[in-house]
C-alpha cells in the first residue's frame, strides 16, 4: 500500500505500508509488499516477552501484568505500577537497567518538571515496564539480576525461545532495542502469527486480558494506538520504527511503514480491516482521523495521508 501526504492538494511526500492479515488457521486474507522483509519488533511483540516472567513462575495482577507489556507514557499511574512490581519483589528503581529517559507524554513531562524532577530516570522509560517483570520473575525463581539483559541471560534465552515458539521465525540474530533490551528480529508475517495465537491460547488468556482491559497503558504512547484500542475492542500493540499489530476475532493484521511512521502503519491496517469487512460504519466514523491522519500547518489541518495505491 502506499500513502501520500496531500498538501493543498498536492503530493509531497509518499510511504509504503507492507501489510499481511492472517487467520488462526494461518490462512492469508490480505497481502501487500513483502510481508517476509526482515524487521526488529521492537515494542510490538512485548506481550510475548511477558510470557517469559509467567514460565518463570511469576504470576502478576492484571494491571501489572499490563504495564509489563506497555510503552508507557510516564503518567504517575505507570509509573506507580512499575514501582510496585519492583517493591513487591523486594526490588527497586534502581535495579532496572533500561535506558535513561523522560516521559513520553509532554503533560507528564511537565507535571514532573513542575514538581522538582528534571532529570532522565530508568522508570520513566516507556519499557520500564517490561523491565520490572523480567527483574521481578528474576527475583522470584532466583535467577541473577544484575545481568538480566545479557543474551546468555536465562530469561533472556526463555524470550527468544517464546518469540521462535509463537512466530515461528528463529529471532536471531538479535539487536539492540532503544531501552537497552536484546531486540528479536523477525517479519510482520511472524508477527501476525504470533498475534492470532494472542486471541486463543490458553497460555497467553492472562495476557491477553490484560492487554484488551487496560489498552491505555499497554498502547497510549504510539501515535493513533491508542484511538484504535478504545475502538476496535481486540488487542494491538505498536512499536517503534511504525510498527503495528492488531487481532480481532482470531483475525490478526499486522503492518510496516517502510519510512517508520507510526500513523502510516495504523492507518495501512485500517484500511486492511475494512477490506475484510471488519468494521462497522460506527467503527469507520470513529476512526476516520487514524484513517486518514491530518497534515497540520500552523496548528490547523492543511493536508491528509491519503491511500494511493493498495
Amino acid at each position: 500500500m502506499r500513502f501520500a501526504r496531500v498538501r493543498s492538494g498536492l503530493e509531497e511526500s509518499s510511504d509504503e505500508v507492507t501489510a499481511i492479515a492472517l487467520n488462526a488457521s494461518g490462512k492469508i486474507l490480505f497481502t501487500s509488499g513483502d510481508p517476509d522483509r526482515p524487521l526488529y519488533y521492537r515494542s510490538a511483540i512485548k506481550p510475548f516477552q511477558a510470557l517469559a516472567a509467567a514460565r518463570a513462575g511469576l504470576q502478576l495482577p492484571t494491571e501489572h501484568l499490563a504495564i509489563t507489556c506497555a510503552s508507557h507514557t510516564g503518567y504517575p499511574v505507570h509509573i506507580g505500577l512499575v514501582r510496585q512490581i519492583l517493591n513487591d519483589a523486594g526490588l527497586s528503581a534502581n535495579d532496572l537497567k533500561c535506558a535513561r529517559d523522560r516521559p513520553d507524554s509532554l503533560s507528564a513531562d511537565r507535571a514532573l518538571i513542575e514538581r522538582g524532577n528534571s532529570h532522565e530516570q530508568r522508570i520513566l522509560h516507556n519499557c520500564s515496564g517490561k523491565h520490572a517483570g523480567w527483574l521481578a520473575a528474576c527475583a522470584w525463581i532466583g535467577w541473577e539480576t544484575e545481568t538480566y539483559l545479557d543474551n546468555s541471560h536465562p530469561i533472556q534465552v526463555s524470550i527468544r525461545e517464546i518469540v521462535n515458539e509463537f512466530t515461528g521465525i528463529d529471532p536471531q540474530p538479535v539487536g539492540v532495542d532503544g531501552c537497552g533490551a536484546p531486540a528479536a528480529r523477525g517479519t510482520i508475517r511472524g508477527l501476525a502469527r504470533a498475534f492470532t495465537r494472542l486471541d486463543i491460547d490458553e497460555e497467553l488468556r492472562p495476557i491477553a486480558r490484560a492487554v484488551s482491559r487496560f489498552g491505555s497503558l499497554t498502547s497510549d504512547n504510539i501515535t493513533g494506538v491508542g484511538r484504535f484500542a478504545a475502538v476496535w475492542g481486540g488487542r494491538q500493540k505498536g512499536g517503534a520504527e511504525g510498527s503495528f499489530v492488531a487481532v480481532r476475532h482470531g483475525v490478526a493484521i499486522a503492518t510496516k511503514s517502510n519510512s517508520g511512521d507510526s500513523n502510516a502503519a495504523v492507518a495501512g491496517a485500517l484500511h486492511v480491516a475494512d477490506t475484510l469487512g471488519m468494521l462497522t460504519d460506527g467503527m469507520r466514523n470513529a476512526l476516520a482521523p487514524q484513517f486518514n491522519p491530518p497534515v497540520l500547518g500552523g496548528g490547523v489541518t492543511v493536508g491528509r495521508l491519503e491511500l494511493v495505491a493498495s
